[in-house]
């Protein structure tokens, strides 16, 4: 009798784990904290500027793999956006044909990326950041959600433009970090470069106190699979190498600017 219950509950274990969700679509709400900075006695065109920026995003994951882009309603945008004054606000840094695939076997990850109408494929690894899981539940889009923290160093480019004298240099960025990821869901991926990192799948994230953060507003258990593909191109590049590109094209845009006084920000 004690063979038959054990034999019993084995099979309803491997039965339970089968029936996790291993592949699917996620669309994600991304909030970013806006930091335009003018210089000089500007104070009425810096509060016409706007505090915030919304856009939506999708990930679809399946076979170990995710690949995340843009949504396919922001791909009319060009970039920028107009406020109520009329001021048109360029995103330096972004571009609406942008992925990232991630390769969770490998722990590699491929990016596309487009810099001043030129597009890069980078080459890169993923990183995995150190997670302390803090024993916090609550439940996003009915899937019961753990809490998790860390900290992570990245690295910026800054630029400033003041009566047409230019300054440019890299700065590190300590943030707190904040998800919530589905322990029901146990794919290690979640919004843009945090993929990777835990036991299930990220459906909200705070990155230092509010400057930015993602938020999952619907997820399918339907995914076109074939859509996970690896960006290719003629020149690969690796992430040293992409960061020397990208500063050379801000060498070159600051020659054609002519001293606006805008402080700029750049992740790269």
């Amino acid at each position: 009798m004690k063979k038959i219950l054990i034999a019993g509950c084995t099979f309803l274990t491997v039965t339970f784990v089968q029936a996790q969700q291993k592949q699917g679509k996620v669309t994600y709400e991304r909030v970013m904290q806006m930091q335009i900075h003018i210089s000089g006695d500007n104070e009425a065109l810096q509060n016409m500027l706007p505090k915030t920026r919304t856009d939506n995003f999708e990930l679809v994951f399946g076979n170990n793999q995710s690949l995340w882009k843009q949504a396919e309603k922001e791909m009319e945008d060009d970039g920028g956006g107009l406020n109520n004054s009329g001021l048109q606000i360029k995103m330096i840094g972004t571009g609406t044909d942008d992925v990232l695939y991630d390769n969770f076997d490998t722990r590699k990850k491929t990016e596309q990326r487009e810099m001043f109408d030129k597009k890069f494929i980078i080459d890169d690894s993923i990183s995995q950041l150190k997670w302390k899981m803090t024993g916090e539940t609550k439940m996003i889009l009915n899937h019961n959600c753990m809490k998790a923290t860390t900290t992570q160093v990245t690295k910026r480019m800054q630029m400033n433009m003041n009566n047409g004298v230019a300054e440019r240099k890299e700065v590190e960025d300590t943030s707190a970090v904040i998800a919530w990821f589905a322990s029901d869901i146990p794919v290690s991926a979640g919004p843009a470069e945090y993929q990777g990192q835990l036991p299930g799948l990220i459906l909200e994230m705070d990155i230092s106190n509010g400057r930015q953060t993602y938020k999952a507003t619907s997820i399918s258990e339907k995914a076109d699979l074939a859509l996970i593909k690896e960006p290719t191109g003629k020149k690969h590049y690796t992430r040293e190498e992409f960061r020397t590109e990208v500063s050379k094209m801000m060498d070159e845009m600051q020659k054609n600017n002519g001293g606006s006084g805008t402080r700029f920000r750049f992740s790269n």
